[in-house]
């Protein structure tokens, strides 16, 4: 592939979170998807119905045999959780740069293998964290940055959805393919977005967890400290009839409330203000062909995913543990 040509890719998985970044890669003037995979001829059927364009596409029930045959610089990968490693591994080891959907893995020791061998192999490796493209995530992560509002001093955060009924009898309750329960599924998204806009680490994690009679967890009650003295607190609930989500952070000099994607801020002398209209934003799929192409840094990193997997680790850890308080990192 030369700066000039079309960046050949190829799709392990196509059930729905796949065929999305079909749509988003299919935008792009320099991409071709060649290849398909899925285990599921339905799914590959339902892929090929949904974007005609691909139906001469060859398919294949192995990701490996696809690699293997079709010439490709790259790979999108949309599997269960606990498949990640494997796949990531196998496809730098073939030489090709990698998107995969969140979460990274569903160990520590996993995550820190990745990212070690992403290094090594010179590629592009891209999570696929949404939000860092949001522009008001962005804007707080900069104003946050740029240290504006001064130091961040406590984080609160709710995620709630009706994940218990909405997975039952599917994957995603299954330990040994989702390695984990909401937490580890939508809610890595909150605890990244906590970390990514704060650009702060955690030093320790206390957590009580409710698998409420199903093998993964579904509610978590997560107290932590941020390696700058800063607190906060995050609540995910897996039981509730809709979705909700709330992130608040107070700074120094004033807090930022996020509710539902709506954005305010509350300055120091208690001035509140909304902030819309933002102008800005992307998404992965772009910005992993950009990083390809050299013409941007890669905006949500395989380091983001070992920095959730060790907060997450930690909060599974202490919630067997009756919430005793667990380092982090």
């Amino acid at each position: 592939m030369t700066r000039e040509g079309k960046i050949r890719i190829g799709m392990i998985s196509c059930g729905g979170n796949a065929r999305h970044h079909m749509g988003q890669l299919l935008k792009l003037d320099e991409v071709e998807i060649v290849a398909l995979n899925d285990t599921s001829p339905a799914q590959i059927a339902e892929a090929k119905r949904s974007f005609p364009q691909l139906d001469d596409r060859p398919a294949f029930d192995d990701y490996k045999k696809m690699i293997e045959e079709v010439p490709m610089e790259a790979v999108e990968i949309s599997t269960p959780h606990t498949t990640h490693y494997e796949q990531i591994l196998d496809s730098l080891a073939a030489g090709l740069h990698v998107l995969c959907e969140k979460p990274l893995v569903c160990t520590v020791e996993h995550a820190k293998d990745v990212v070690t061998r992403l290094k090594q192999s010179g590629k592009v490796g891209l999570l696929s964290y949404q939000r860092h493209y949001q522009p008001e995530f962005r804007y707080i992560r900069e104003h946050i940055s740029s240290g504006r509002m001064g130091e961040v001093a406590f984080v609160n955060a709710l995620q709630c959805q009706n994940w218990k009924k909405g997975t039952a009898g599917k994957w995603r309750q299954d330990p040994a393919l989702s390695g984990g329960g909401q937490l580890n599924d939508s809610g890595s998204h909150l605890l990244d977005i906590i970390l990514w806009v704060t650009g702060l680490g955690v030093s320790k994690v206390s957590a009580y967890i409710d698998n409420m009679g199903t093998p993964v967890d579904i509610n978590s009650a997560i107290s932590f400290t941020f390696r700058n003295g800063g607190q906060g607190n995050i609540s995910v609930v897996g039981d509730s009839p809709d979705w909700h989500e709330d992130l608040t952070i107070w700074c120094e000099k004033g807090f930022f409330l996020m509710r539902n994607g709506r954005l305010q801020i509350c300055d120091e002398r208690g001035n509140r203000f909304t902030v819309d209209q933002l102008r800005g934003g992307s998404f992965p799929d772009k910005n992993f062909v950009d990083a390809i192409k050299d013409r941007d840094t890669v905006q949500s990193t395989f380091e983001d995913g070992l920095r959730v997997i060790e907060l997450t680790e930690a909060a599974w850890k202490s919630g067997k543990e009756g919430g005793a308080a667990i380092t982090v990192g």
